[in-house]
Parts: C-alpha cells; structure tokens; sequence
C-alpha cells in the first residue's frame, strides 16, 4: 500500500474527528470541503506501452495523479470547484450536481489520508514502472538496403 499526503488539503482543517461529531450535526459543518478540491474517474487497465504513454501524459500535466485500487486504475485531477466558496461551503448547494447531491458522509474521506495499492504522481514513475512489466519495447525495423524512401 502507498500512502501519500492529501493533495486537497486547505488552510482549514478538518475541526472535528468523525467519531466525536455531536448528534444531529452535520459533518460537512466541519470539513474543508475535501470533496469538492479533485475528481476521480476509472480509466482502461493500460496493458501496452501506448496505454502507459497515454498514463505518462496525464501525469505530465501536474495536478494530476493515477492510482491503482482492488485492480482498478483511477485519474485524479486536483482542481477545486468553482462553487466552494472561501468558507468551504457550496455557493450551489441546493441546485448542486446529481454526483454532488448522491454523494454522502458515510464513507467519505473526512478523515482519513489517501492509501492506495499503487500510486503515480509524475509521468517518470509510470515509465520506470512499464518498464518493470512490460516486454522491452520493440526497436523500429531497418530500412531494406536499396529502397528508396521519399518524404514530402
């Protein structure tokens, strides 16, 4: 398991453990609005030099993460969302997306650091760990002695 710092941490600290949040209160009243600084999308088990050059430029654009979960691959982009206000409140909360509004507190991330099976953090770790799995990549075949190659 790779355990790295939170990337969406904020000036504010979570205030509260979870397990001493008084009854009735509502954990987010306490947040620094976490959910709201990245998404997290499923991508295609890369199996191919291509399909890890495709990871390796994700992670060329910074902000970004990939991490391996019980055989899943996920993209991370850290970006707050437009809507969290300074206060770590959502300015749309009551005409919030539906993935915002199926979101809950039972199992989210309030207080707890990222631990991920594998995690990629820039394209030069993704590269080093292809090369650890996959066969050697293939070097471009000679060009056939006496043929002619024309370019515009």
């Amino acid at each position: 398991m790779a355990k790295i710092p939170d990337p969406t941490h904020s000036r504010r600290k979570n205030t509260m453990p979870r397990a001493e949040l008084p009854a009735g209160e509502c954990l987010c009243d306490h947040c620094a609005g976490k959910c709201c600084r990245y998404f997290s999308l499923p991508i295609e088990t890369p199996t191919t030099w291509d399909d890890y050059d495709a990871i390796r430029w994700y992670l060329a654009h910074g902000q970004t993460l990939v991490y391996l979960e019980e055989r899943t691959w996920y993209l991370v982009v850290m970006t707050r969302c437009k809507y969290l206000s300074k206060e770590d409140r959502c300015r749309i909360y009551l005409s919030r997306p539906k993935i915002c509004r199926d979101y809950t507190t039972e199992g989210c991330e309030y207080d707890e650091d990222w631990i991920f099976e594998k995690v990629f953090e820039t394209a030069e770790q993704i590269w080093e760990y292809a090369e650890a799995i996959l066969p050697p990549r293939r070097k471009p075949k000679p060009a056939t002695p006496g043929l002619t190659v024309i370019t515009p």
